[in-house]
C-alpha cells in the first residue's frame, strides 16, 4: 500500500531509498517470478509476505478458503503460490478466509477453512514455510467470514498444526473488537506477522486513536520477534508519512 505514487516495479527502489530492508505486498501472480526476485536482489530487499491466490481481486473476492464451492481452485492456488515463494525466498504465506457464499451455512464455511488451511499448512510444512490467517473488519469487508482474532485462533487450535498462526492486523482488530493490548497479550503467541495502520482512515500511526507509541512498546515487552508490516494509506504521500518510525523509536 505504500508507494503508490508509482508504478509496482518501481516501488522496490523507493522501498531501499527510504530505508527499508524487508518488503510485503498482496499478491505476487501477475508478475513473473524471477522478475519480482531481480528487483528484489537488485534492491538488497527481502520479501517477507504475500498472500495466497485470493480468487478474482477485481471482481470483490477476497479470499477463497472459506468457500464450499471453490475448494479445487484453492488448492491448486497453494501449488502457485509455493512456487513462487521458493523463487522470492519467502516463508510465510497469508490465507484469506473470503466473503460467505449466499445460501450456504456458517458451518458449511468452517468446514471448509478448516480443510483448505489445513492442505496449505501441510503442504507448506513441506518446504518449511508457515501460514498464516488473518481476521478482517466487517465494515471494510462486508460478509467476510472471519472477523475478529478470537475466530482466528479458533480456527488454528481446530487444524491443529503447529505451522499455522496469526497474522494480526491492528487496524482490523481496532475496528472489529477494539481492547487491542488484552487481545495481544492473550495471543501473541500465536502470531506470527502484524500490520499496522491507525483509525480512522487506515492511514500512519499518529493520525488516529489508537496509541501507537504504547502498543509498540508491548508488542516488544511481549516478545514478540517477527515483522510488522505498514499497511495503510499514507497522507499525504509516503515519504511525508514515515516521520512516525524514528518519532516512536523504531526502525525500518
Amino acid at each position: 500500500m505504500l508507494f503508490g505514487e508509482v508504478p509496482f516495479l518501481e516501488r522496490f527502489a523507493h522501498a531501499r531509498t527510504s530505508g527499508f530492508n524487508h518488503v510485503e505486498y498482496l499478491l505476487p501472480y501477475d508478475y513473473d517470478a524471477t522478475a519480482l526476485r531481480r528487483h528484489l536482489d537488485a534492491n538488497r530487499l527481502t520479501q517477507v509476505l504475500f498472500n495466497l491466490p485470493c480468487g478474482d481481486w477485481s471482481a470483490g473476492d477476497r479470499g477463497i478458503a472459506a468457500s464450499p464451492d471453490r475448494v479445487d481452485e484453492f488448492r491448486a492456488g497453494v501449488a502457485t503460490a509455493i512456487g513462487y515463494a521458493r523463487v522470492l525466498g519467502v516463508t510465510r504465506l497469508n490465507c484469506l478466509a473470503g466473503r460467505r457464499v449466499p445460501g450456504r451455512s456458517d458451518d458449511e464455511h468452517r468446514n471448509t477453512l478448516v480443510e483448505n488451511v489445513r492442505f496449505a499448512a501441510a503442504a507448506l510444512g513441506e518446504h518449511g514455510m508457515q501460514l498464516l490467517v488473518e481476521a478482517i473488519n466487517h465494515f471494510d469487508v462486508p460478509g467476510f467470514f472471519l472477523n475478529r482474532t478470537e475466530e482466528v485462533a479458533a480456527v488454528i487450535e481446530t487444524v491443529g498444526l503447529p505451522n499455522v498462526k496469526i497474522q494480526w492486523d491492528v487496524y482490523h482488530a481496532q475496528r472489529e473488537e477494539g481492547d487491542l493490548t488484552s487481545t495481544l497479550r492473550r495471543h501473541v503467541g500465536r502470531i506470527g506477522h502484524i500490520q499496522i495502520a491507525d483509525n480512522p482512515g487506515r492511514h500512519q500511526p499518529g493520525t488516529g486513536e489508537i496509541n501507537y507509541p504504547f502498543l509498540l512498546r508491548q508488542i516488544d515487552e511481549l516478545g514478540y520477534d517477527g515483522y510488522v508490516g505498514l499497511e495503510y494509506a499514507p497522507v499525504p504521500d509516503t515519504v511525508s508519512s514515515l516521520g512516525w518510525i524514528e518519532a516512536y523509536g523504531c526502525r525500518r
